[in-house]
């Protein structure tokens, strides 16, 4: 009887320590875990304006629009170009600047052979840096002729013809202006990059034409 009584006993006790070492292991083993999952001291509360800027959609980058103006254009050419302006739909963005040749004096490049000859013309004054120029697109005696600025006094359109073959413009020449009809131009305002790049594929079909920014005053519109 006393044999059975030390058995019992000996076998609680090894139940007892077995279920208490089994218990502080796994409580243990949880705190473990916990400890790696949880780091309090890198908790970091944000402040409302923090998160609301988490929360806002990114907004979407503005493309900045320039005012462009295209010519000159005069007689037929202003009207094909008005022609050609018309599928972009422009609207209340495209507007017309005129300006009038005063009687003078101009430099000029004699009338060439053909329009295709007053481009290539054109070509080479842009690669001399000359950039102020207009092609006479349909008067009889001066048609394909280039001018090179028209003013008051023969002593300023001689400064400007020195001027000019100093960077190695050597057609040019100085004669009476005669009153010519007025230029016409085209101005875009808001013009985005689609319709820049259409104006620019639309003055390759008119030689002589180019494309700018406008004047500060105009670019208001």
């Amino acid at each position: 009887m006393r044999t059975l009584f030390f058995i019992l006993a000996l076998a609680n006790a090894v139940f007892f320590a077995y279920t208490w070492f089994h218990s502080g292991a796994q409580a243990g083993g949880d705190a473990h875990i916990i400890d790696q999952q949880l780091d309090p001291g890198k908790i970091r509360l944000l402040a409302p304006e923090q998160a609301n800027a988490l929360m806002r959609k990114p907004e979407p980058q503005k493309v900045a629009a320039v005012c462009l103006e295209w010519g000159a254009f005069a007689g037929a050419d202003a009207a094909r170009a008005q022609q050609a302006l018309e599928p972009l739909a422009l609207g209340a963005k495209l507007t017309q600047r005129t300006q009038e040749d005063a009687s003078g004096f101009w430099v000029y490049i004699p009338p060439l052979a053909s329009r295709q000859a007053a481009a290539q013309k054109t070509g080479e004054l842009k690669r001399l840096g000359v950039d102020d120029y207009f092609v006479v697109p349909d008067d009889p005696k001066w048609r394909n002729a280039i001018s090179l600025g028209v003013y008051k006094t023969e002593d300023a359109a001689k400064a400007r013809l020195a001027a000019l073959r100093a960077k190695g413009v050597k057609s040019a020449t100085v004669g009476v202006h005669e009153t010519q009809p007025g230029k016409t131009y085209f101005q875009v305002h808001d013009a985005n990059p689609a319709v820049v790049a259409k104006l620019n594929a639309l003055k390759q079909g008119f030689p002589g034409s180019d494309v700018h920014e406008c004047a500060a005053d105009d670019k208001k519109g």
